[in-house]
């Protein structure tokens, strides 16, 4: 299946510094965002409360995230627990607050959605634990970057597309980042996985594509690289979009159904699919062509280097 009903020919190496520009424009605005105003750091890194009830009933989540705002719980995390009954309730820390208070005032929040409520259960979260969580989040960034470098130099023989690919990587999640500081949405190990998702979408665009310049560099390697990359992408562009506006739908479904539970999850995979639809091309193909690729990095010739002498 084809999105278009004939193979397209834009020159899209031809507009590279016009994207260049954009993306530095926006990458220069994201750390921006991130130094000036930084994450909203959910539960998950900062430490807080955690706590559970049951409801006799159904629990009507709008309902608990009304009441528990009235009390002074803003920006609480409620979501079901392995039922409709039983709720979860993620505070944000209080300094200073005791415990015995924050359970009376939670307990009248919640009784004043069901009197009926029980089983309310409340556990401390340490900041330490969330400390050590974003210390293993950014650990894990560092291998994956490092170990797509590695990967992308093997399976195509030079350093120039691992670059590239590398760029891209880093582009996108930079993007999602920028926009979580500047709107303020919160940030929690579910905003986490979803720009680790990001990375693994982005990187397969991009390989799709590489595979795809291989092999027109391996039909005719006297073809200019230049025209090489753009007959790729444009061989590739139909999968592209398909795969991101199918992508996109599901996404957009759960942003605007989801809830507040999902909200971050999915606003960080829809930008991230936005930003890795042109970073694939514009971005990881386009810095390879500006490193200088050509048909002989990506199939390296044997030499010979010595003489056979005849015994």
């Amino acid at each position: 299946m084809e999105f278009f009903s004939h193979q397209t020919n834009y020159p899209f190496m031809a507009t590279r510094k016009v994207w260049y520009g954009l993306s530095i424009v926006l990458m220069i605005a994201s750390i921006t965002m991130l130094f000036t105003r930084g994450l909203n750091l959910a539960i998950d890194f900062t430490g807080g409360v955690s706590a559970q009830a049951s409801f006799p009933a159904t629990a009507d989540l709008a309902a608990v995230r009304t009441q528990l705002a009235a009390a002074g719980f803003h920006d609480a995390v409620v979501q079901n627990v392995g039922s409709s009954r039983q709720i979860g309730v993620r505070l944000p820390p209080e300094p200073g607050v005791k415990i015995q208070q924050i359970r009376a005032r939670l307990d009248a929040a919640l009784k004043a959605v069901n009197p009926g409520v029980s089983g309310i259960s409340l556990s401390v979260v340490g900041p330490q634990v969330g400390s050590q969580l974003l210390s293993s989040a950014w650990w894990a960034l560092a291998g994956t970057l490092a170990l797509i470098f590695i990967y992308i130099a093997w399976r195509f023989h030079t350093w120039r597309l691992s670059l590239g690919a590398i760029l891209a990587v880093l582009h996108d999640p930079i993007l999602v980042l920028g926009f979580f500081a500047a709107t303020q949405i919160s940030f929690n190990l579910d905003v986490v996985a979803a720009v680790l998702a990001v990375i693994g979408y982005s990187l397969n665009d991009t390989v799709v594509v590489f595979d795809r310049i291989r092999e027109r560099f391996e039909g005719n390697r006297r073809l200019a690289p230049n025209v090489v990359l753009d007959q790729a992408i444009n061989q590739t562009l139909s999968r592209t979009i398909m795969t991101k506006v199918v992508t996109s739908i599901v996404v957009v479904a759960l942003l605007v159904l989801g809830g507040p539970v999902l909200r971050g999850f999915s606003a960080a995979l829809l930008i991230g699919i936005l930003a890795g639809t042109y970073s694939s091309i514009y971005i990881s193909s386009a810095i390879a062509l500006q490193c200088g690729l050509t048909a002989e990095h990506l199939f390296p010739t044997v030499r010979k280097t010595a003489v056979d002498h005849l015994p």
